[in-house]
């Protein structure tokens, strides 16, 4: 597992725009400040959602922290050695579809065990993460062949078949109905509860947040700050809107999110 540490980052991008906010032409180099001293720690085998206004930053943090990016100013620590690169031992779940399309779903999962030399072992290890995401008698279907949902449980099963000691995942629901959406959610909560990796999920959903999570971040807009970082010392399976202290954190971050009202 890991301890991740994040020290006064900052994130800033070359403003690309050809003209200005008045029309006149954005000037020589400038830039862009998108997040804004970052400070935080995860703890091994934590749940961390992190939240924010859209274009706030979350998923370049994300992307720093599994060394796809690199931070303007500070530093990122996974077990006290700085990230400048991918680490074998973190797996990231993008956004979008990571499948490939001309490999089936056996052939998906099976490309983090490529290294694996005892075949044996290699086909246990492929079958028992396609069976813990309930995707048996799919082994051999292609992506074009399964539901949404069913491709974002086979991307599961191929990012924690690599045994990953982090796991940083980005929008995984985005896109899903909203009965899948659920049921992949558990799924993430039900893989997380056996296995306590250390998981960081990027989700605009705040009731994802609070169901999920065992601590929950809020950043502000941009340039992005902390403006929120609390635990949540819940059980889980929660029941949000039976819980006052869940419903009233709730408010209080669409609040944050510039929703002054929930409908």
């Amino acid at each position: 597992m890991s301890i991740i540490q994040i020290n006064n980052l900052k994130k800033s991008f070359v403003d690309r725009r050809r003209r200005g906010r008045n029309g006149e032409a954005p000037r020589p180099n400038s830039e862009i400040l998108v997040l804004n001293d970052i400070n935080l720690e995860f703890a091994e085998g934590e749940l961390v959602c992190i939240l924010g206004p859209s274009g706030c930053g979350k998923s370049t943090l994300l992307r720093m922290i599994a060394g796809f990016d690199h931070p303007t100013e500070g530093e990122v620590l996974i077990d006290n050695e700085r990230v400048t690169k991918p680490r074998s031992d973190s797996i990231f779940v993008f956004q979008h579809s990571g499948l490939l399309p001309w490999m089936t779903v056996w052939e998906n999962v099976e490309l983090g065990l490529r290294h694996v030399k005892d075949l044996k072992k290699k086909q246990e290890t492929i079958q028992e993460y396609i069976e813990m995401v309930e995707l048996d008698r799919f082994e051999h279907h292609y992506p074009h062949q399964l539901s949404g949902g069913m491709a974002r449980r086979a991307e599961l099963a191929r990012a924690l078949a690599v045994n990953p000691n982090t796991l940083i995942m980005d929008e995984p629901f985005n896109g899903l109905d909203y009965l899948t959406h659920m049921k992949v959610r558990e799924e993430v909560v039900n893989m997380h509860e056996f296995m306590q990796k250390t998981t960081l999920v990027v989700t605009h959903d705040i009731d994802d947040a609070l169901i999920m999570g065992d601590r929950v971040i809020v950043m502000s807009g941009r340039p992005s700050q902390v403006k929120l970082d609390t635990r949540l010392p819940y059980g889980r399976p929660r029941d949000v809107l039976k819980t006052p202290e869940l419903l009233d954190l709730r408010d209080e971050i669409f609040f944050m999110l510039g929703v002054s009202y929930v409908v």
